[in-house]
């Protein structure tokens, strides 16, 4: 599948870039770029991919995307035909933001926590969505170092709020699994080391942090909410998916890469998690990435994964409103 790369305009120079769009369309492909991005979509509704997730959103979205996690908002045609007034806010900044000295110190645990969690994408609901957009909506109204201070309680904010959730499967970007929890952590880093090996089994696990079945499948389940074995189903799904959205590789090779023993059993329990076929679920979002990248209203803003355009030329111009921060 072809993924697109955004070509953003965030400098070195900056602390972030936000971008803020009235009325100005949805006309863009499925794409990633290195950048975390917060995106808020308000007065209208449609659907939103995010790695494997596609979900319906309705009049108000705020979500949180890592570093070339795969992305696109669509909107209902209806809608957007109607003159009805929406707006978009997205704010673009680098992931080694807070990699600063001043920011490494214990104030600021629960933002970069999010950070590296943010991989999979992170949606935002309830009070605290309406919290967090009042304050973008100011943001995208202001300018100066007021705006940096409302963008680091923005991120504060959303880092300890328990209205959020994830969109992306586990699997799809399987890296982004951390823990505080050595023991977890050990178990996380062996998992995603043997996720792929057919006959990976509770017990091979469990040994490798000195326990019994029983006490490791308490222990698991304790920290996942999940026991290993759907644990491990989720992973080999999610990363499925990503090889079927990244490579041009038979179904059956997939299935195997990714531990299924057999092909009519991964494509029985894909089914079941994913409500379509691998190969259905593999066009669908081939449907979606049509896309003209040589007459976009922004001039190489998005340009195709392997085109070495964005290394050559960067837009001078967006046409959207932006200010750097």
């Amino acid at each position: 599948m072809q993924v697109y790369r955004e070509i953003t305009p965030l400098k070195d120079a900056d602390v972030f870039v936000l971008l803020d769009s009235v009325n100005k369309g949805f006309d863009y492909p499925i794409h990633n770029h290195p950048e975390i991005e917060l995106n808020l979509v308000l007065g209208i509704s449609g659907t939103r991919i995010v790695g494997d997730s596609t979900e319906r959103y309705h009049e108000e979205d705020l979500v949180l995307l890592g570093p070339y996690l795969y992305h696109k908002w669509d909107a209902d045609p209806e809608q957007l035909h109607s003159g009805i007034k929406y707006r978009v806010i997205t704010i673009q900044f680098a992931p080694d933001l807070l990699d600063s000295k001043l920011l490494q110190k214990e104030l600021f645990y629960h933002i970069r926590h999010l950070l590296q969690q943010s991989g999979r994408g992170i949606r935002v609901y309830g009070k605290t969505l309406q919290i967090l957009k009042e304050k973008l909506i100011k943001m995208a109204e202001s300018k100066g170092f007021n705006t940096v201070l409302d963008f680091l309680s923005i991120l504060d904010i959303m880092s300890q709020s328990s209205e959020i959730e994830y969109l992306a499967s586990t699997g799809f970007n399987p890296k982004e699994m951390k823990s505080e929890s050595r023991r977890i952590q050990k178990t996380y880093q062996y998992i995603l080391r043997k996720f792929h090996e057919q006959d990976l089994k509770l017990q091979d696990v469990a040994n490798q942090v000195n326990m019994s079945e029983s006490a490791f499948s308490h222990f698991f389940r304790k920290y996942t909410n999940k026991s290993f074995t759907q644990f491990l189903i989720d992973i080999r799904i999610g990363y499925a998916c990503k090889l079927l959205l990244d490579t041009d590789d038979t179904v059956n090779k997939i299935s195997y890469d990714c531990g299924f023993n057999n092909i009519a059993n991964f494509n029985r329990l894909f089914k079941k998690y994913r409500t379509c076929t691998p190969g259905e679920y593999r066009q669908q979002y081939k449907e979606k990435i049509e896309f003209d990248w040589t007459h976009q209203v922004t001039p190489y803003q998005f340009v195709p994964q392997d085109s070495e355009v964005h290394i050559q030329l960067k837009p001078e111009t967006y046409a959207t409103n932006l200010v750097h921060s």
